[in-house]
């Protein structure tokens, strides 16, 4: 049995559904608080005890305390950026894909120094943690695109 030509041919039909992950607005609360304590936790470690965060989870190098103070204003932004998405679904978009995009590079950024810690394990943890928050970072900007739609 033969096809008609593609000039006769019907278009397909779309799913009525929309494409992405449905995340629920419990779900997406949720997700989004503890990204956020992720940061604020992370921005204050490197705030206050930067030479313990380098020994404990990112030994690649001599430790410039300044410059690990400055990163944590990055992490404490992006806490209080996601924190206040949880209150406010239309910032969720937004915060959500610069705060993808960031952990994306920085992901990026630690495969290319992925041997470069002493010890060796912290290198490839780094990485394999940060892949999964951005992984994690992406779906639920999918699912907030989603709940715009």
């Amino acid at each position: 049995m033969a096809s008609a030509p593609s000039s006769q041919r019907q278009p397909r039909q779309r799913s009525a559904g929309r494409a992405g992950p449905t995340i629920g607005e419990q779900q997406m609360r949720t997700g989004l608080l503890v990204l956020a304590a992720i940061q604020f936790i992370t921005g204050v470690w490197l705030a206050v005890a930067p030479g313990n965060f380098v020994d404990t989870i990112a030994s690649f190098g001599p430790v410039d305390h300044h410059f690990l103070r400055d990163i944590s204003t990055s992490y404490l932004a992006m806490g209080a950026a996601l924190a206040l998405s949880i209150g406010r679904p239309s910032w969720r978009v937004p915060v959500l894909f610069l705060v993808t995009l960031q952990y994306a590079l920085h992901t990026i950024n630690h495969l290319f120094d992925i041997g470069g810690t002493d010890p060796a394990w912290q290198g490839y943890f780094n990485f394999v943690s940060l892949l999964g928050l951005t992984v994690l970072l992406g779906w639920m900007l999918a699912g907030a695109a989603r709940a715009e739609r």
